[in-house]
């Protein structure tokens, strides 16, 4: 049996992706699933909020069994064998990571060029295809984990479309603003058609017993960060914006329109309208952990004690609907 693979994913940065991972990765172990968090984005961004700068230097350095999921790929890149099984990076009992590598952008090109080779039938195309599939599922297997998350880059490139057609179902979050709605026209289209493209590819995969990725890549639905106050920005401003999100998602993502009464507050598309948590996220990073694990000692005292507490709620409830739309079958908390 696979894990199911979630990818949180949007080819606009600034959208708060990796902290979303970063939260629900823990949130998910804090429910009692078994959680791998996968940094496939080439900046590794995911893999710094989870280890320190000495950690990781190690992690990167190490000779010995691989210790990042470029480490794990390169045996197949440089065409002396297939993937190797990378070395987890444990966080808590049920929560692992499998640490990104800055030399990840390497391996763009050979996706590139592999991708269209599928179409010729080469055994090699489909192995280097579906690598980011077979890494991940061997990790989930090692730590026996039933999720797996999924951080990209904000891009439309070759790498994100390999991690892409390994998700099971597609998050997509998002900010009010015209940057993320003019993401959304480009988003849609694209997904559709690196779907289609890897469907096509598999009927022509020569080896039979090849674990390949089936190309779900489901959306599910979106997140939007909502917005700090600032003075130089109205309200009024968001507020347009944010009344756009669900006929653009619906047009261009799900190829469906919806009626003109929907908004964000009413759309099922909507997963969540994820607080702007100020000085928490600050503190947050400053001690390494969650903002809803924040304490007395963290410096969340007062009215950000009571945050703390929100933040928890608020990303239990997210977390119990993703995995709902995801047909997760563990049991949570």
């Amino acid at each position: 049996m696979t894990a199911t693979t979630i990818a949180f994913f949007n080819n606009k940065g600034g959208v708060g992706k990796t902290s979303l991972v970063y939260h629900l990765s823990w949130m998910y172990a804090d429910l009692g699933a078994r959680v791998v968090a996968a940094d496939l984005d080439p900046q590794a961004n995911l893999t710094a909020a989870f280890v320190d700068e000495d950690d990781l230097e190690l992690l990167w350095e190490s000779e010995e069994e691989p210790g990042t999921v470029f480490e794990a790929i390169k045996p197949l890149l440089r065409g002396i064998g297939d993937v190797a099984t990378p070395r987890l990076r444990p966080v808590s009992d049920k929560l692992a990571l499998l640490v990104g590598d800055l030399s990840l952008s390497a391996f763009e090109d050979e996706l590139s060029d592999q991708w269209w080779k599928c179409l010729g039938g080469e055994e090699r195309s489909f192995r280097v295809m579906s690598a980011f599939w077979r890494i991940m599922q061997g990790a989930a297997v090692r730590f026996d984990a039933e999720i797996v998350v999924i951080d990209l880059g904000p891009n439309l490139g070759a790498i994100n479309r390999a991690a892409l057609i390994s998700a099971d179902y597609i998050v997509v979050p998002l900010s009010p603003d015209l940057f993320s709605l003019q993401g959304l026209r480009n988003l849609g289209p694209v997904l559709k058609r690196w779907r289609e493209g890897w469907v096509e590819r598999l009927g022509k995969n020569p080896v039979s017993d090849l674990d390949l990725p089936p190309g779900g890549m489901q959306p599910i639905g979106y997140i939007v960060q909502q917005h700090s106050v600032r003075l130089d920005r109205p309200v009024r401003a968001y507020d347009k914006w944010m009344s756009r999100i669900p006929r653009s998602y619906s047009e261009y993502v799900i190829g469906k329109k919806v009626a003109d009464s929907v908004n964000i507050e009413n759309d099922q598309s909507c997963l969540a309208l994820v607080k702007h948590y100020r000085s928490l996220m600050a503190m947050a990073q400053e001690a390494r952990k969650p903002i809803f694990y924040l304490k007395s000692a963290d410096g969340a005292i007062g009215g950000h004690s009571k945050a703390v507490l929100d933040a928890y709620s608020d990303f239990e409830k997210l977390a119990k609907e993703i995995a709902k739309r995801a047909s997760v079958t563990v049991a949570l908390a």
